[in-house]
C-alpha cells in the first residue's frame, strides 16, 4: 500500500433543512464565519434542491467550496445532469465539488414514481453516469461550460463494488459509516470502528499510486462537546446493538471535550488517512469549537 502523507484537515457541514432565501443565506454565512471549508447539501426529497441551493450559497459566501453529498444518480439522465453540473460550476465560479451516489431510499423512488432497481443495476447506472458526465464536461463544445476542468468528483459508498468504482474514478472517497442501508422508516445500523477501518483500508489497497492523490472523507454521525461521553451516546445504544464502548470508538462519533475530540480526529487522520470530515447541520456550532482548536 502506498504511504499517504498527512493532508491538512478539511471540514464540511451538511445543510439539510430547507429554508427561505434569507434563512439560507444566513446559515451559509454562519458556516463560513465558523470556519467550515465546504458547504454540502444532500439529494433527498423534502430537503433543499441541491443545485439551486449551492448557487445561492455561492452568492452568500466567498471562501467555502460547495458540494453535493450526494446526488442520487438514479433520479437523473446523464446528459441533463451534466447540464446542471456545468451550470452550477459556472455560476459558483468553479467552487463545486460533485458528489455522486447510487441512491438507496426506496420510499423516495416510490414517491417519485421511479422503479427501485437492484443495488447492482443502480451502481451500473452510476458508473454510466460518471463516464458520460465526464465525457460531456470534457468536450470544449459543451454548453454551459464548467469553470473547472475537471470538476472534483466525490463518490460515496461502503460495499466492495462501490469502493472499486470510487478507486478508479473519484478524487474524494466518502465512507458511509453504516453497516448496511437503512430499511424504510428505520435508522441504518452503524458500523463498528473495526469495520470502518477495514473498509477504508480496502479502498486504500485498491488505490495504489493514486493513494497520494485521492482524499478520504468520513461523515460524522454526532458531534457533542461534553464532559460525560457515556451519557452522550446512550441514546444510540439501541441503534444496531452496539455498546457504549463500541460507539465511543467509532470515528464518526465525536463526543467529549474539545481537546478530546481534536485528539480523536488527529488519531483518525494518522491511522486511517482521513483528513476530510463532514458534520451534520445540527452539530455545526459544537464542531466549530473543534475546528478552532485544530487551527
Amino acid at each position: 500500500m502506498t504511504q499517504r502523507p498527512h493532508r491538512p484537515f478539511r471540514f464540511a457541514v451538511n445543510l439539510m433543512a430547507p429554508a427561505s432565501r434569507d434563512e439560507w443565506v444566513a446559515k451559509c454565512r454562519k458556516a463560513e464565519a465558523l470556519g467550515f471549508d465546504v458547504i454540502v447539501v444532500p439529494d433527498h426529497l423534502g430537503m433543499p434542491a441541491p443545485f439551486p441551493a449551492l448557487v445561492a450559497a455561492a452568492e452568500a459566501t466567498e471562501r467555502p467550496r460547495l458540494g453535493t453529498l450526494v446526488i442520487n444518480t438514479s433520479f437523473y439522465n446523464p446528459a441533463l445532469l451534466a447540464r446542471d453540473i456545468a451550470g452550477t460550476d459556472q455560476l459558483t465560479d468553479g467552487r463545486l465539488e460533485l458528489g455522486l451516489g447510487a441512491g438507496y431510499v426506496k420510499a423516495e423512488f416510490d414517491e417519485a414514481g421511479l422503479p427501485f432497481a437492484s443495488p447492482g443495476k443502480r451502481i451500473d447506472h452510476l458508473e454510466r453516469t460518471v463516464t458520460e458526465v465526464r465525457r460531456l464536461l470534457a468536450d470544449p463544445a459543451h454548453e454551459p461550460r464548467p469553470a473547472q476542468k475537471p470538476i472534483p468528483l466525490l463518490l460515496a459508498g461502503r460495499g466492495d463494488r462501490m469502493l472499486r468504482l470510487a478507486a478508479r474514478h473519484a478524487d474524494i472517497i466518502t465512507f458511509s459509516g453504516v453497516e448496511k442501508p437503512a430499511r424504510d422508516g428505520e435508522l441504518a445500523p452503524l458500523a463498528t470502528a473495526a469495520r470502518v477501518a477495514e473498509r477504508i483500508r480496502y479502498a486504500q489497497g485498491l488505490l495504489g499510486e493514486r493513494a497520494r492523490e485521492v482524499e478520504l472523507n468520513f461523515p460524522l454521525q454526532m458531534v457533542r462537546v461534553t464532559n460525560d461521553r457515556r451519557a452522550a451516546v446512550a441514546e444510540w445504544v439501541d441503534r444496531g446493538g452496539l455498546s457504549v464502548e463500541e460507539l465511543l470508538e467509532i470515528p464518526g462519533m465525536l463526543v467529549g471535550t474539545v481537546a478530546q475530540i481534536a485528539d480523536q480526529l488527529r488519531h483518525t487522520r494518522e491511522t486511517l488517512g482521513v483528513n476530510y470530515v463532514t458534520a451534520l447541520e445540527p452539530d455545526m456550532e459544537d464542531f466549530a469549537k473543534v475546528i478552532a482548536e485544530l487551527r
